[in-house]
């Protein structure tokens, strides 16, 4: 399957590689690497194409893989599906139960065997007996059995998913030292354990970490969670309560559906609700379905499904597909954990004894975005929970962002519509080289070396590139490799045949360095593309596709460290440089292309109110006492600068001049923003504070230190574009500009040409006193 990884994504693929492989290289078995991604990012994938390019560049490794999955659903079958869609047949990928405890005696080399972690550690209380029929001994061999006769053969990599659920209790240790396997790679958002810096120093343990601003960022996730918007506090009966819930939840979800098809997708939003796991969960059960039925929701028209311990609809097989028909789901917990379906976008979830916990864990199921991008309508990149729920804690989240947002804000009575015109757009390039340079690398190095048609069997491009002045000798470069690990003696019969573990371990540390020149090579290229952490893997991917292509690298031993050696040889170093500077050159272009049709397609103006209601995250945000605030309560951010906390003291002090006043926030639509230009893009600047003043005028303050860095680059930019926008507002009523403390006054910047170079000379006629103008 051709998946199109996010840059992301390529680094933890390579990180992962590489770390097992120094894992293996390492003495004694069960060597632990920690991958930590958070929920919605796609470990399942990531880890799957950990393992094709494990085994393409350990082709001399005798490989097999333990997949084990954690919890009491099915979340092994599901595994299996994804696994399988990926890998379109090999590696080979076999449930536990349905091929082991008969006759065979062992896993197969390169094989991925999948297993349901409980299935497989669940022991009779009384006999202590193994409960899983596979794993009793008896006539036939058992699983413990097999895992013996493989490790005779193979080096096993077991990979747990969801390994911070129970995967370090005592009986999971047992088990574990049952597989005792080479390399154990555990996946989770949350891990138990992690590596300390000895560990990670001396090469016995391993941790991969993924940014989850990084999975945000490239809209693999919603920007935040809200829960019970459009609810004011909920303090009715039971039943009353929970047709408000249910009704709130109908009538977003028919609301996402229109948005979803304005923006041109056919994606059916699914709404799951969870129900308490006690008795009063049959009661709920059957009210719910009342609910629907009279919405005509129901499991016979295909519209509702079932998933609980005792009863799964025969529909739900393929509810994750994203215009499934289903749009309702009633479950207890049989999904908390590693359940997918990207499309559920709405949690209900009714009152249940003791205090609820809401967590990223707890609710992740409604995080992913189901076309792994934010949409142009912010609706879509939010996820709503709804619940009756009379008290619940929100934990802080020490890995994932604080994006639950819980505590609710409502605006004033008094706020009259403003009618301003925003600038909105979605992130459209972010300065980096993306997967189109495949194509024009190839196109480029073709051209150079007179290339016409791609490898086969008696093809002359290795002649073509060797007569451009490439050296190819690939027998010298493997001696090279080997003897830039300082082995003394040893040459390994050109790499074939056992490799002891020190000297495998060096070559790992020697193909580190030569990765990293690998890398800095590409970077010296880059050339106006700034992106490094994005653009290098993009690029390498192109290299190594050219070499598979034209060169039949697939056949070289190595192989990686080979096209490696062969780019950075001193005799061959200009030519590809050369090759590569060309590429970059020529795909400045096709960027540019590229970047003007996303922008097009990424904005919009609109026009602009204070929405009607914000949520917020305690952990983020603090409640403060402010005169004349535009919402009840005010929650601002713990964050905000010295400045602009000294500059709410000012709208505080000149309460009586005010009628109300906001700080205005980022990257949503519920913001204003505005359009501006900085280098060779444009932007969008969100001001600081909004001001309406007793008289009406409304002033748009963007706050700086008087200290500020930026004053000559980004500031000027912003404060002229600020400028600008209110020249074509055409309106008297509006004004603002660039605000700065200095001496102990506010003053006010509104020139249409900001000069903050006269600042630093000590010339502030520019500005003039903020508080003569309120």
């Amino acid at each position: 399957m051709n998946i199109n990884l996010k840059s992301y994504q390529e680094q933890a693929v390579d990180k992962l590689v590489l770390q097992t492989k120094q894992l293996l290289a390492h003495d004694g078995p069960g060597e632990v690497c920690v991958f930590q991604a958070p929920t919605g990012s796609g470990k399942t994938i990531m880890t799957a194409k950990f393992i094709e390019v494990l085994i393409k560049e350990l082709p001399d490794k005798d490989l097999c893989f333990l997949w084990v999955s954690i919890g009491k659903g099915d979340l092994h079958l599901q595994s299996k599906h994804v696994l399988e869609k990926i890998f379109e047949g090999f590696p080979r990928v076999v449930l536990v139960e349905e091929e082991f405890g008969n006759s065979r005696d062992s896993i197969n080399r390169n094989e991925v065997v999948v297993a349901n972690w409980e299935k497989l550690r669940t022991k009779d209380r009384t006999t202590g007996d193994w409960k899983n029929i596979v794993m009793k001994d008896g006539e036939k061999l058992s699983f413990p059995e097999v895992l013996i006769k493989t490790r005779e053969k193979h080096k096993i990599i077991l990979i747990i998913d969801e390994s911070h659920v129970s995967a370090s209790t005592e009986r999971a240790q047992e088990l574990r030292d049952l597989i005792s396997a080479d390399v154990i790679v555990e996946m989770s958002a949350t891990p138990r354990l992690k590596p300390n810096v000895d560990q990670l120093t001396e090469g016995s343990a391993g941790f991969v970490k993924i940014n989850p601003k990084e999975v945000i960022e490239e809209g693999m996730i919603k920007k935040e969670l809200i829960i019970n918007e459009g609810i004011d506090k909920i303090d009715i009966s039971e039943s009353d309560s929970q047709e408000v819930v249910l009704e709130v939840a109908y009538q977003k979800r028919l609301q996402l559906k229109k948005v979803y098809q304005s923006e041109g997708s056919n994606v059916n939003p699914l709404v799951l609700i969870q129900i308490p796991t006690a008795e009063a969960g049959e009661n709920k059960i059957k009210a719910i379905r009342g609910f629907l039925e009279k919405r005509h929701i129901t499991e016979k028209n295909g519209k509702l499904a079932i998933w609980l311990a005792e009863q799964k609809s025969d529909t739900i097989d393929w509810i994750s597909e994203p215009d499934n028909e289903i749009e309702f789901l009633i479950f207890k917990q049989a999904i908390d954990t590693g359940w997918d379906c990207p499309r559920a976008h709405i949690l209900v979830k009714f009152r249940e004894p003791g205090n609820v916990v809401f967590e990223i864990q707890t609710v992740g199921r409604i995080l992913r975005m189901p076309e792994q991008k934010h949409y142009l309508n912010d609706v879509l990149n939010v996820g709503y929970i709804y619940t009756n729920l009379k008290s619940f804690d929100v934990h802080r989240e020490e890995y994932n962002p604080n994006i639950i947002k819980h505590l609710r804000s409502k605006l004033v009575a008094s706020y009259k519509p403003i009618k301003l015109t925003s600038y909105y757009k979605t992130r459209a390039d972010y300065g980096d080289v993306t997967s189109s340079f495949g194509l024009v690398f190839e196109e480029v190095a073709n051209k150079y070396f007179g290339i016409k048609s791609k490898h086969d069997i008696g093809s002359t491009n290795v002649y073509l590139v060797e007569k451009k002045g490439v050296k190819l000798d690939l027998k010298r470069y493997e001696q090279e490799i080997i003897a830039d690990t300082k082995l003394e003696g040893k040459d390994f019969d050109d790499l074939e045949g056992e490799i002891t573990p020190e000297a495998l371990a060096r070559l790992t540390i020697a193909g580190n360095d030569l990765q990293a020149m690998f890398e800095q090579a590409i970077k010296d290229n880059l050339g106006p593309f700034r992106g490094a952490k994005r653009s290098v893997p993009v690029i390498k991917t192109a290299i190594y596709s050219w070499f598979r292509e034209y060169l039949g690298s697939p056949n070289w031993k190595e192989e990686i460290l080979l096209i490696q050696k062969v780019f950075l040889h001193d005799q061959n170093r200009k030519v590809f440089d050369h090759v590569l500077a060309e590429a970059i050159d020529q795909y400045k272009t096709v960027k540019d292309k590229e970047v003007r049709q996303k922008v097009a397609l990424s904005e919009r103006y609109y026009e602009f109110e204070l929405p009607k209601e914000l949520f917020f995250n305690e952990h983020t945000d603090e409640q403060v006492r402010a005169s004349q605030y535009a919402f009840d309560p005010c929650y601002l951010n713990i964050d905000r600068s010295a400045p602009e906390k000294s500059f709410e003291q000012f709208l505080n002090d000149n309460a009586k001049k005010i009628h109300w006043w906001w700080k205005n926030g980022e990257n949503k639509q519920n913001y204003l923003g505005i359009r501006y230009e900085n280098g060779s893009g444009f932007y969008t600047f969100y001001p600081d504070y909004l001001v309406q003043l007793a008289d009406g005028q409304i002033g748009v303050f963007e706050v700086k230190d008087v200290g500020d860095r930026d004053g000559s680059t980004g500031t000027k930019a912003k404060a002229e574009a600020l400028q600008v926008w209110l020249a074509q507002l055409k309106r008297k009523d509006v004004f603002g500009g660039i605000a700065m403390e200095r001496n102990q006054a506010w003053l006010i910047n509104s020139q249409s040409k900001y000069n903050w170079e006269k600042c630093q000379k000590g010339d502030w006629s520019d500005w003039v006193d903020l508080a003569t103008t309120l």
